[in-house]
């Protein structure tokens, strides 16, 4: 019993410290939401899309992970799109947040076969800092550490470029996140890593389902890979939509993750579901942890929730939203 609560501690403190190099991303993106993953999203579909994201990881383990976000992007112009995000992340001591700003421009390369390339940037502030409110003394350890003497607060500014192909159902994007390296001053954070740069693709195909059925089907794979030590991931995913003839819709899906030396060893696989009605949209996603927190936890559990606004046909094709 012993052996494992030191293994659960080092698996936190592990996520903790890889904390800062990229933002909790499991299945948000996959509420229809692709900005979440891209900033060359903005501007798709809906004038105005809003998603609030509420991520609690590993229930039932004290101080593990939770993350609440809110994400809108807005469409200007006929080819162009902004978007902000706003995130607060929670692990065990150690609290991030931030803000990223975005802007994307869409072209059409064939207006005929449907054939559209997007670029992407994003200016991110991240803000982070430990908690040490909860620091105390112990049998073993009678004191605190006298460098100990704050929060520990630091503030980083980057950057996140990507670009997006579309053609017809088939989309690609990928995205470099935090190109800039980060000034660390090596006499106090002396194993904090300088190298937040990681690299993100997403891509996946929309088929329609038989003549007048309103169905589409989505598989879709999500990579993505740390430049700091090489470390990357793969999600597989598959989701089913049905719409009505008011074109309100529900949907369901299932995701797969696992580490790209494991793919038989899956960090977490779940399902997942949800509707859209009106300008509504909600969205639940549960995944079992497969590893051996598995015993001291009941899953990790995502709600989306969201509302269009301003909807309106873009004047221009590259701009419309992907969902049929």
């Amino acid at each position: 019993m012993q052996k494992s609560l030191i293994y659960i501690l080092l698996v936190i403190m592990a996520n903790s410290y890889g904390q800062e190099l990229n933002l909790p991303v499991f299945t948000q993106y996959l509420a229809d939401n692709n900005f979440v993953v891209s900033p060359t999203y903005a501007g798709i579909g809906d004038n105005l899309k809003i998603r609030a994201n509420g991520l609690t990881q590993w229930v039932g383990i004290k101080d593990a992970p939770d993350n609440q976000s809110l994400y809108a992007d807005f469409r200007i112009a006929s080819r162009s799109g902004v978007g902000l995000s706003l995130y607060n992340d929670k692990n065990g001591n150690t609290i991030q947040t931030g803000a990223k700003v975005s802007f994307a421009h869409h072209l059409i390369l064939d207006y005929y076969s449907k054939q559209y390339l997007s670029f992407g940037i994003s200016f991110n502030m991240n803000h982070f800092k430990i908690d040490i409110n909860n620091f105390n003394t112990t049998y073993e350890q009678t004191f605190i550490d006298p460098f100990v003497t704050d929060n520990r607060a630091s503030t980083n500014y980057n950057f996140d470029v990507g670009a997006l192909y579309r053609f017809k159902g088939f989309f690609a994007s990928f995205n470099a996140n935090n190109i800039l390296e980060k000034k660390v001053d090596d006499d106090i954070r002396v194993s904090e890593p300088s190298t937040l740069l990681n690299y993100q693709i997403y891509s996946g195909y929309t088929f329609k389902g038989p003549k007048h059925s309103r169905i589409e089907y989505e598989p879709s794979i999500y990579y993505q890979m740390f430049s700091s030590d090489n470390r990357s991931s793969t999600d597989v995913n598959f989701k089913y939509r049905k719409f009505n003839k008011n074109e309100d819709y529900y949907w369901a899906g299932i995701s797969y993750r696992y580490l790209n030396d494991q793919f038989l060893k899956p960090l977490n696989v779940g399902p997942m579901a949800g509707f859209k009605k009106n300008n509504f949209y909600f969205g639940y996603a549960y995944q079992i942890t497969t590893n051996q927190l598995a015993g001291y936890n009941s899953g990790t559990h995502v709600v989306t929730i969201g509302i269009d606004f301003l909807q309106g046909i873009s004047n221009c094709p590259c701009t419309q939203s992907p969902i049929h």
